[in-house]
């Protein structure tokens, strides 16, 4: 049961906080803070001081919501309540977070009279002449009569003029009804699908309903001149109850698409709406009702009906693709879902997790193409050199025949050519791997992953101003994205723009403060500028929020060589080639180190790298600038094939 709140105002700095309004003031001029960020600053203010858990922010905030997006919405909504007032996670004047445990508000908090206010009223009141002394609720009610009068008077004249202004406008309105005969009622190039609301009494639905939602989103994103929100950007405002102009805003688009999803035996019906952003108007509603299996046949139903409604026009590959009718397994989708999501978490237990579901995914339907894809997908990461789960020999074969099956169940599964895309940078076949990603985006212009990794295809063969702006793109399609956020930090830190990459990265902390590779992004940027002490601040945490990923424990040891701790550094490189072993030898890793202390032959572990067939984007870094006029080093790009 929720708990009732305090009739009473609580001030802390320059702020006051109604908790029986949900009103906040700073220094007298009230500010705008979204519900559920809201809701969280009444229940920290409940008990200053003390250590609120997430499990109970959870079981009080999002007590009706069995998602797996907990995390994300539980950080994202701290940092909006941060930033309406004007805290840091980094030197916190008002919210603390304890790592794995919760939150703590640690200002002073002090308690304001809540009569105060009716008090002055009272005083007020009693000072006008001709007025009685009056109770709040009397004045209330005085003030409304004396306000009849003048309104009966007002709205005599207001007919006639009303009336008057109506017979005069006719002509124009004719005018203009014929001139915008055949037109858009609105500008619509830019949407966001809100997570479709599940109407079954089946809470286990909720995963089916995320499924619609998903799916939706993929048809929308498949028509080129349309910019559609990637699913992980809006599943952020499931179950939050604000106004839709302002998701707009905060989301950068011109309208959004609603609905509900009812299941019931083996039907669905599917309710859309699409509403014009600016000025919440709805422009469109429909139901949709079919067979459970084919779901995503009504999904493309809705699309064609939205891209319809904003007279956007298809090119006759949208319009195929919109009418190709698929026949789904829900037990398969809900798998192939819960693993995008472990997927998405970029961690190497994440990456694990998110395995499993997919192989379960596969089992419950082994035609399921996009289950293979995720599997692709997973085993490139688990091979990858921030992760380091699986050695690359072992990895990339399985992910290949993975990806592989995936276009031969399904050639237009755009996830599928950007899975191949991607192994085909880590078999150094870069002309195979920039078609298949802009086969990829062709398919799918929508799809925030193959504009992320095309990105990095463009900085490996020197096209950085344009990878740049590939992740841009990416970001635009998936502005909650952590791991795109971290990687806009990445693609600038190459570029050598040392300053934009700390920006980015303390943009990605905002949403997510324990987010490991934000934290190694900061890190590395701080070590260029020369900031040292803030560097292995930054890499030490990066390093424990990973588990102990052997690219941060690299990069913390070339910033213990920067502050003069080379005994620290060397320590850590023992410790790295005692983990290493014939068939995975942190080759990049253990050669960034020696490079750091000045040791160019043995810098060469990169050979072994090479004969694992390593990921090359590591040899981008500055960390091997001094290597760059080295001869081995020169004949190791071109056997590589990477520009000089």
């Amino acid at each position: 049961m929720e708990q009732p709140r305090p009739a009473s105002v609580v001030r802390f700095g320059t702020y006051e906080v109604s908790l029986h309004s949900g009103e906040v003031r700073k220094s007298g001029l009230r500010i705008r803070i979204q519900q559920q960020p809201m809701k969280l600053l009444e229940i920290l203010l409940e008990r200053p001081g003390e250590v609120v858990t997430r499990e109970e922010l959870r079981s009080r905030v999002w007590a009706d919501e069995s998602f797996g997006d907990f995390d994300q919405a539980v950080n994202i909504a701290i940092a909006k309540l941060r930033s309406a007032l004007g805290d840091s996670a980094e030197n916190p004047r008002f919210i603390e977070t304890l790592p794995k445990r919760g939150y703590r508000f640690i200002a002073d908090v002090s308690v304001v009279d809540a009569d105060a206010r009716p008090k002055v009223l009272e005083s007020v009141a009693g000072d006008l002449p001709g007025l009685e002394r009056k109770t709040e609720p009397e004045l209330k009610v005085q003030d409304a009569r004396l306000a009849v009068a003048p309104k009966r008077q007002l709205w005599s004249a207001l007919r006639v003029i009303v009336a008057l202004a109506l017979v005069l406008s006719l002509p124009i309105l004719f005018v203009l009804r014929f001139r915008s005969r055949g037109r858009a009622p609105t500008s619509i190039r830019s949407l966001a699908v809100l997570p479709l609301e599940n109407l079954s009494a089946d809470a286990s639905q909720n995963y089916f309903t995320d499924g619609m939602t998903d799916e939706l989103i993929t048809d929308l994103a498949q028509i080129s001149a349309l910019r559609v929100i990637s699913r992980t950007s809006v599943m952020v405002y499931k179950g939050a109850r604000k106004p839709l102009p302002l998701i707009a805003r905060e989301l950068n688009v011109d309208a959004v698409v609603e609905g509900t999803v009812l299941r019931f035996g083996d039907q669905v019906r599917i309710t859309a709406q699409l509403i014009e952003a600016s000025t919440d108007k709805h422009l469109w509603s429909q139901s949709y009702e079919g067979d459970l299996r084919d779901t995503l046949a009504l999904q493309n139903r809705v699309a064609s009906a939205i891209a319809d409604q904003i007279r956007i026009n298809l090119t006759p590959q949208e319009q195929a693709a919109l009418k190709n009718v698929k026949v789904v397994n829900p037990q398969a989708y809900e798998s192939y879902l819960k693993g995008r999501y472990f997927w998405n978490k970029r961690t190497a237990d994440g990456l694990k997790v998110a395995l499993a579901y997919f192989n379960q995914a596969i089992e419950e339907d082994p035609k399921y193409a996009q289950a293979y894809s995720g599997l692709a997908d997973t085993y490139a990461l688990l091979g990858d050199w921030e992760y380091g789960v699986l050695a690359p020999k072992e990895a990339y074969p399985r992910a290949k025949a993975a990806a592989s099956k995936a276009l031969e169940l399904d050639d237009t599964l755009s996830e599928a050519h950007a899975s191949r895309a991607s192994l085909g940078m880590f078999d150094w076949d870069w002309q195979s791997a920039g078609n298949e990603f802009r086969r990829a985006i062709e398919l799918n212009p929508g799809y925030a992953t193959a504009h992320q990794w095309y990105a990095w295809h463009l900085n490996l063969l020197g096209r950085q101003s344009e990878g740049i702006a590939e992740m841009r793109k990416a970001e635009s399609l998936d502005p909650l994205s952590l791991i795109i956020s971290a990687d806009m930090a990445d693609v600038l830190f190459v570029a050598r723009l040392y300053d934009e990459a700390i920006q980015q990265s303390r943009k990605t902390l905002d949403m997510d403060p324990n987010f490991a590779v934000a934290r190694f992004e900061l890190g590395q940027a701080y070590l260029e500028k020369h900031m040292h002490p803030e560097a292995v601040v930054e890499l030490q945490r990066a390093v424990q929020l990973s588990g102990g990923s052997p690219t941060f424990i690299a990069n913390l040891a070339r910033a213990y060589v920067a502050s003069g701790k080379k005994s620290e550094a060397v320590k850590l490189l023992s410790d790295l080639k005692e983990r290493s072993n014939p068939s995975h030898s942190n080759a990049s890793e253990i050669a960034m180190i020696y490079v750091s202390l000045g040791d160019t032959n043995e810098a060469m572990w990169l050979e072994k790298g090479y004969e694992e067939r390593f990921n090359p984007g590591v040899l981008l870094r500055p960390g091997f600038d001094p290597l760059r006029s080295y001869p081995r080093f020169q004949d190791l790009e071109r056997r590589i094939g990477l520009p000089r």
